[in-house]
């Protein structure tokens, strides 16, 4: 089936020209009285609806130039810079197709200025007039141009090469994919891939073709795939071995804890029962008062360490262990006489001489302790 190619021109609206209108709704024609080979080019809803899902499924955006040049540049040999991008498509009922764009600066300022009026969007259509596919749009301010005939002669050429059909999701996320492998730009185009693939296939035969190439490419995704499948059973052992560890070489988290704690405690209890032992020893040879029985408990709580080590460094104080005379009486000491059976009695004759009453003297001596 033979593939139409034409270019269409709407005006910017100033007001909102961050959204262009591609098409009109139901029939239109272009001001220079085409199309020719049918009555007239056709718009609709379900026409939209194709063309908005292939927009959706292309990896990059459309791209609007500058009078076409993008077509242009294969025969006058010069750049064709972007003046912006549009991909996100939305059907208007009644009014037709529109396409949300995002304007470079440079292009920005130029519809700023009334220096561009007109959108001219590329696109294809069968013999019944129903647009098929869009390529791109420019900027121009000749919505007619002279060599329009040789800008879609080179739009024909561009659909007729597979490869680089625009419209072909498949294609184009292939190519997007290979540009990526391969670390060439978004803008690289299919002959820079093809030129940089015939460099990978020259390095992998060693200069001997492409039969050499991908029996080499083989040899490669074999040797990978032996690797992973190593890899993949031995990482599948040691997930088995982590969830059911062998009993007799490991000990679970938990059971080593709960053995730290106990061995803790026990330690713990031990060193309270040495300091018991020496704070004992220790107040019965003098090296600790009884007043400071308690402190020294405490400090064998806290710190067994300290209290072993002020226990053997204390020495004993004698006086408190044994008697300093050896339970003998002092030098110098009179032997007392044995207390006579009547040295407590009143004499009363003596008390008669003197005139004194008997019970006021045995008053006397009660009071200050002579019994």
């Amino acid at each position: 089936m033979k593939t139409l190619i034409a270019a269409l021109a709407n005006e910017i609206s100033q007001a909102t020209k961050g959204t262009i209108q591609l098409f009109p709704a139901g029939e239109f024609r272009a001001v220079d009285g085409r199309p020719t080979e049918c009555a007239c080019w056709l718009m609709n809803a379900d026409i939209a609806q194709s063309l908005i899902a292939a927009a959706n499924a292309k990896v990059t955006p459309y791209v609007l130039d500058y009078e076409h040049q993008t077509l242009k540049a294969a025969t006058n040999g010069q750049p064709a810079p972007a003046s912006g991008w549009f991909k996100d498509l939305e059907w208007r009922e009644g009014e037709g197709l529109f396409a949300t764009v995002d304007w470079t600066a440079a292009a920005a300022s130029y519809i700023d200025g009334l220096e561009y009026r007109y959108i001219s969007p590329v696109f294809s259509y069968d013999k019944s007039g129903r647009v098929t596919g869009i390529l791109h749009a420019a900027l121009t301010n000749t919505p007619a141009l002279d060599d329009m005939d040789a800008v879609m002669l080179a739009a024909a050429s561009l659909l007729a090469t597979p490869p680089i059909q625009e419209g072909n999701a498949g294609m184009d996320e292939l190519l997007e994919q290979l540009r990526w492998m391969l670390n060439l730009p978004l803008s690289a185009t299919m002959e820079d891939v093809i030129a940089e693939l015939q460099k990978v296939i020259a390095r992998l035969s060693n200069g001997d073709g492409t039969a050499a190439a991908s029996v080499n490419l083989l040899n490669i995704l074999e040797s990978n795939e032996t690797q992973v499948s190593t890899l993949s059973t031995q990482i599948a052992a040691l997930t088995t071995q982590q969830q059911t560890p062998d009993p007799t070489k490991f000990v679970s988290v938990e059971v080593m804890l709960a053995s730290v704690a106990e061995a803790r405690a026990q330690a713990a209890a031990l060193s309270q029962q040495d300091c018991s032992g020496l704070i004992t020893a220790a107040l019965s040879d003098g090296r600790l008062l009884a007043a400071q029985k308690s402190w020294a408990e405490d400090l064998g709580k806290k710190d067994p360490a300290s209290l072993k080590s002020f226990l053997e460094k204390a020495q004993p104080i004698a006086a408190l262990t044994q008697s300093q005379t050896g339970g003998k009486p002092p030098t110098g000491t009179l032997p007392r006489e044995p207390a006579s059976p009547d040295d407590g009695e009143l004499d009363l004759a003596v008390c008669s001489l003197l005139g004194t009453d008997p019970k006021v003297v045995a008053q006397f001596m009660k009071e200050n302790g002579h019994e």
